[in-house]
C-alpha cells in the first residue's frame, strides 16, 4: 500500500486492534505494540511491532530473538516484507535455517565441535555433519528471551536479554547476552550486541535474517545486484571449515567489489553433491576497515522495486549466504514456498572457527570485558 500520513495513524490503529498499544510522547506516528505470539515451554511468546515515523515496521519476538516480518517501502512508497519467516510461533518451533534469529554462543562453525581454552579442552554438540553450527542443538535462537520496548529519539526500540548458564550446549561461564533492535526515524533497522561473562568463553553473536528485497514470497533472488567491501575471503574445505588462508577475490567468482548480480558467476561455485550441496555462496568475506569501527560491509540493490540495503557493521567479516540449501519443503508467510535461493544471508561476525586460528580475530571473551556487536541495515531507494 501506499504511505500516506495523513490516513497512517487510524490505519495502525486498525491493524493493531486487540494488540497491547503503547506510546511514544513527542512522535505521534511512531509506535510499539505487543501481542501473543503462541506459546514455548509453559509460558506466552510475545510479538512485538515497532513502527517508525517513516511507516516502516518490523515485527520481532522474544522467542529466538527473531526478525519475523520487517516492512519498507519500494520506489513507489509501497511497502513489502522483505525477510523470509513464518505466520506464527509453530513454524519457528520447527525445523527451519534459522529463519531472522539471533545465533550463538557462536555462530557459525566450530571444527568438529571442539576448541582449546586456556589449556581446557571443551566438546559441543556436532549439529552440521562432523561440526558445530549456531550454537548447537538449542542455541540462542531456541530459548524465550526477556524482552523490553521503550522508545528512543532515534526510534522504537526493543531491547532483549538471556543469560546461558554455565555448561550450556558445552560452552563454559556464565554469559549474559543483550540485543538491542532499534527502528530508527531513517528506516534503519540497528541492532547493538554486547554480552559479558563471568569465565573465559568464546563468543561470536549474529543475526542470520533471509532477505528479499522484492518481497519475501517473490521468487529467487539471483537478479539482486550485490556490492562488498572486502578484497579477500577465507577458502574452506568441503564442510566449509575455514583453511586458515585469507585469498584475494580478485579473478574469482567471489569478487563483489563493484556491483554484479548475485546469479552472475553462481555457475561457476560448484556443491558437492555426496553431501547435498547444490553450490552457490556460503562464504566468509574478510571486510576492509578496522574491527570495532562501523564500516560499509555490502551495497545490495534490487533493480525492479528499487529497493536499496546498506550493511554497516563493525564486525571484521560477513558471511554472504545465497539461500542453497532452501528446498521448497519450507512453507513460509501468507503460505510462500521458499525455494531454493530464494532468499540470500549477510552475517555480519567473526570468521568462521576463529576460536581454532590463533591468528585471527579473538572470539575469546573474558570477565570484566564487553563483548560488542553492531550492525545497521540501511533501506532507501534508487
Amino acid at each position: 500500500m501506499k504511505i500516506q500520513s495523513h490516513l497512517f495513524g487510524p490505519l495502525l490503529l486498525a491493524l493493531l486492534f486487540g494488540a497491547g498499544l503503547l506510546g511514544c510522547t513527542g512522535n505521534i506516528h511512531m509506535r510499539i505494540a505487543k501481542q501473543s505470539f503462541g506459546d514455548f515451554d509453559g509460558k506466552t511468546v510475545d510479538l512485538f511491532t515497532l513502527t517508525n515515523s517513516k511507516g516502516a515496521t518490523v515485527k520481532i519476538t522474544n522467542y529466538g530473538s527473531i526478525v519475523t516480518e520487517l516492512h519498507v517501502a519500494d520506489r513507489e512508497g509501497d511497502l513489502a516484507d522483505v525477510v523470509l519467516g513464518f505466520d506464527n510461533i509453530e513454524g519457528y518451533l520447527g525445523k527451519h535455517p534459522y529463519f531472522g534469529a539471533i545465533v550463538g554462543r557462536v555462530a557459525n562453525r566450530i571444527a568438529k565441535g571442539r576448541f582449546s581454552l586456556d589449556d581446557k579442552n571443551y566438546t559441543l554438540a556436532v549439529n552440521n555433519g562432523p561440526n558445530h553450527l549456531h550454537g548447537g542443538l538449542r542455541g540462542f535462537d531456541k530459548v524465550l528471551w526477556d524482552a523490553e520496548a521503550h522508545c528512543t529519539a532515534d526510534g522504537p526500540a526493543l531491547t532483549l536479554t538471556y543469560l546461558s548458564a554455565d555448561g550450556e550446549e558445552g560452552y563454559p561461564g556464565n554469559l549474559t547476552a543483550t540485543v538491542v533492535y532499534t527502528l530508527t526515524h531513517a528506516n534503519e533497522l540497528k541492532i547493538e550486541i554486547t554480552a559479558v561473562t563471568d569465565a573465559p568463553t568464546p563468543v561470536n553473536l549474529a543475526n542470520h535474517s533471509y532477505w528479499n528485497l522484492a518481497g519475501h514470497g517473490s521468487g529467487d533472488i539471483l537478479g539482486h545486484e550485490l556490492c562488498l567491501n572486502a578484497d579477500s575471503y577465507t577458502p574452506t574445505d568441503e564442510w566449509l571449515i575455514p583453511t586458515g588462508a585469507f585469498a584475494p577475490v580478485e579473478g574469482t567468482p567471489f569478487d563483489f567489489r563493484t556491483p554484479k548480480t548475485i546469479g552472475a558467476d553462481m555457475g561457476d561455485v560448484p556443491g558437492n553433491p555426496e553431501m547435498n550441496n547444490p553450490g552457490g555462496f556460503d562464504t566468509n568475506f574478510v571486510l576492509n576497515g578496522k574491527t570495532g569501527a562501523l564500516k560499509l560491509a555490502a551495497r545490495v540493490v534490487e533493480p525492479r522495486s528499487g529497493r536499496v540495503m546498506e550493511v554497516f557493521t563493525t564486525e571484521p567479516g560477513v558471511q554472504f549466504y545465497s539461500g542453497n540449501f532452501l528446498d521448497g519443503s519450507t512453507v513460509g508467510k501468507g503460505g510462500a514456498v521458499y525455494e531454493r535461493r530464494n532468499g540470500f544471508c549477510l552475517e555480519t561476525q567473526h570468521f568462521p572457527d576463529s576460536i581454532n586460528k590463533p591468528g585471527w580475530p579473538s572470539v575469546v571473551l573474558r570477565p570484566g570485558k564487553t563483548y560488542r556487536h553492531v550492525v545497521v541495515y540501511a533501506f532507501s531507494t534508487e
